[in-house]
């Protein structure tokens, strides 16, 4: 669980890059491992912050969604450029499914494009020509024209369960600011690093 101040200190940062020039405040980058311990790394937006962690949403049949089930741990990294000096917020921990109760939520209230989106595409399977992807979106829309969109049962969200935050601020010279928390247990404690 996440600290006060910890989510505190967050919500302030993002609550400036929203405010700030960044076109997309929510973006973080999400590095996984396989089994084999091979890393990957891509962008995806934070939809929500609390007390548990970090959430994202995908489909779980994807190579990210396979990678998380082997292998849990992750780490995300948030780049603000536009507020203050610079900022970054660095988080590690497991990543663990949401209940299907919080993945229905939040995919109902997504644009129905989306929704549609979510059941076409088989994501990161390999893909013959763009005709085939746009004639599977044909097909669902025809599915559930008139009525709501279903979450798909491949598609949910995982929340990251943070052991280690740290916030970098950036300073003129590399003379940076870095605060780094960890949890043992349920106990939080943070120390200053080396820029």
């Amino acid at each position: 669980m996440l600290t006060s101040e910890i989510l505190n200190t967050f919500r302030e940062l993002l609550d400036e890059a929203v405010a700030s020039a960044d076109s997309e405040p929510t973006a973080m980058n999400l590095s996984t491992a396989d089994a084999a311990g091979r890393v990957s790394s891509r962008i995806v937006l934070l939809k929500g912050v609390d007390e548990r962690g970090f959430r994202f949403f995908t489909n779980y049949d994807s190579d990210k969604g396979a990678q998380l089930q082997a292998h849990p741990q992750v780490a995300l990294c948030f780049h603000w450029k536009a507020v203050r000096e610079g900022v970054q917020v660095r988080v590690e921990g497991a990543a663990r499914r949401l209940l299907a109760e919080e993945s229905d939520a939040y995919f109902a209230s997504r644009a129905r494009g989306s929704q549609i989106g979510a059941w076409a595409s088989l994501q990161s399977q390999t893909l013959a020509d763009r005709a085939t992807f746009e004639q599977r979106v044909a097909h669902y829309e025809h599915e559930f024209e008139g009525r709501d969109v279903p979450r798909p049962p491949h598609w949910g969200g995982f929340v990251v369960e943070a052991d280690l935050i740290e916030f970098w601020y950036g300073a003129k010279f590399r003379l940076h600011e870095r605060v780094r928390w960890s949890r043992h247990g349920q106990t939080w404690t943070h120390r200053l690093l080396y820029p």
